[in-house]
Parts: structure tokens; sequence; C-alpha cells
């Protein structure tokens, strides 16, 4: 018991939280070796990582690819470490040493029959081998390669570009000065349509001053015939009282007669 409490230990002090259990490893450790081998032949394998996670939630296990790809990656290490640094009874203290050394086997002999069958050349086998416990990396180091092509790529644009650049900055002066002449030639444009419109303004205002003026004038004509009209009216109204006037003193003044 004390052993196995031991065995426990080591394996979840080097595993992120939540730790994983001895059933739940070796669960992961058998879907990992059944697809060892498209994990090889794969350039990049985010999407395996995937279905390692899917299948274990099959199982009962949650867990992520970033985790499953964590854990890959710890497990590894640990095996290189009992295999190249610790002795034989340190191997004990890790359980999944022989699932880990089932599967780099297996992978090996995959390769030597390859050759055998002439699939892959000897090279080739040996890039392979070079990359047996840290297949995991294909990600990154075949995004560092793209990375490293495309800065290959701008540098010989860059280089390429230089002798170019005299010719790129004539044909710019030469957008440049006809841009300019545009402009010019479109302000020219626009200020005649300025002076033109308050051409425009200027004469119907003064068609407008001139048709009030003539406006007025005829205003005070009217109002001046009104005033006449009005004071011949005035006129003939005291011609008519001076002579009713007139009538009734000399009908007074006879009938004042005819009294005495």
């Amino acid at each position: 018991m004390e052993g196995h409490h031991l065995i426990t230990v080591n394996v979840d002090t080097a595993d992120r939280f939540p730790q994983w259990s001895l059933q739940e490893t070796k669960e992961f450790l058998s879907i990992r070796a059944e697809l060892d081998r498209t994990f090889m032949e794969t350039k990049r394998n985010k999407l395996l990582w995937e279905v390692v996670s899917t299948k274990l939630k099959e199982k009962g296990y949650n867990r992520s690819a970033d985790q499953c790809k964590c854990k890959w990656k710890n497990l590894v290490t640990r095996y290189k470490g009992c295999e190249t640094i610790e002795p034989e009874s340190m191997r004990q203290q890790f359980p999944f040493y022989n699932e880990l050394q089932a599967i780099f086997t297996a992978r090996m002999q995959r390769m030597l029959w390859q050759e055998a069958e002439g699939v892959v050349s000897s090279t080739n086998l040996k890039k392979k081998t070079g990359r047996l416990s840290s297949d995991d990396d294909d990600d990154e180091s075949y995004e560092d390669k793209d990375s490293g092509r495309k800065k290959k790529k701008s540098r010989s644009n860059n280089s390429t570009g230089t002798g170019s650049s005299s010719s790129a900055n004539n044909n710019l002066q030469e957008i440049l000065e006809e841009f300019m002449r545009q402009q010019l030639q479109m302000e020219v444009q626009w200020r005649e349509a300025v002076e033109a419109r308050e051409e425009q303004r200027r004469l119907k205002e003064m068609e407008w001053r001139e048709a009030m003026e003539a406006l007025e004038k005829e205003r005070l004509l009217m109002d001046r015939r009104w005033r006449e009209i009005e004071e011949q009216r005035r006129l003939r109204e005291e011609a008519r009282a001076e002579k009713r006037d007139a009538l009734i003193t000399a009908l007074l003044n006879k009938l004042r007669r005819e009294d005495m």
C-alpha cells in the first residue's frame, strides 16, 4: 500500500490540475498508441489531439486537446529521464514506462519494416528515428519552417525591390505632378463656377431692385392721384356747401321782406 501511495504522488506532482488518475492515464496511453501511426504521418496533429480528447470523453474523462498534449509531453519527458539518466531501479517509480516503451518499440518496428519494403529511405529513417519521442513538436517546427520561408521570401523581395526603387520614385513623382495639375484645374473650374453664380445672383438682384423701384414709383403715382382726386372732391363739397348756404340766406331774406 505504501509503495502504491508513493507512485501516485510521483505521477500527480508532474501534471497539471486537475490531476490524472492511474486508470485515466492508462486509457489515455491506450488511445495514443492506437493513433501513433497517424501522429507520425501527419505534419500538424492538432486535430489528432482533438480526437484523443473525444475518445477520452467517451470513456468518461473530460480532458481538452491541450491537456492531452501536455500530458503526453510530460510522460515522454519522464520516460527519457528514466531511459537515459536514472538507473533501472528508478524505472519502477514511473508506472507507465512499459506503455511508452511499447509505443516507441512499435514505432521503430514500423519504420524498419517500411525501410525493408522500400517505403522510406535510410536517410528518412534516421530523421524519423531522431524524433521518436518528440513527434508532438511537429506543429511548432512546421510553423517555424514556414515562417523561415516567409522571411527568406521577404528578404529576396527586398533585394529585388531596391533595384526598382528609383523607377518607382519617378512614377510616384509623375503621379504627384499629375495630381497637382488636376487639383489646379479643378480649382480654376471651381472659381469660374463661383464667379458665374455670383454674376447671376448680382443680375437677379439688380432685376429685383428695378422691379421694386418701379413698384415704388407706381405706388407714389397712385398715391398722388388719390390725393388729387380727394382734393377735387373736397373742393366740390365746399362749393356745394357755399351754394346751399347762399340759397338759404336768400330765402331767409325774401321771407323777411314779405313779413315787413
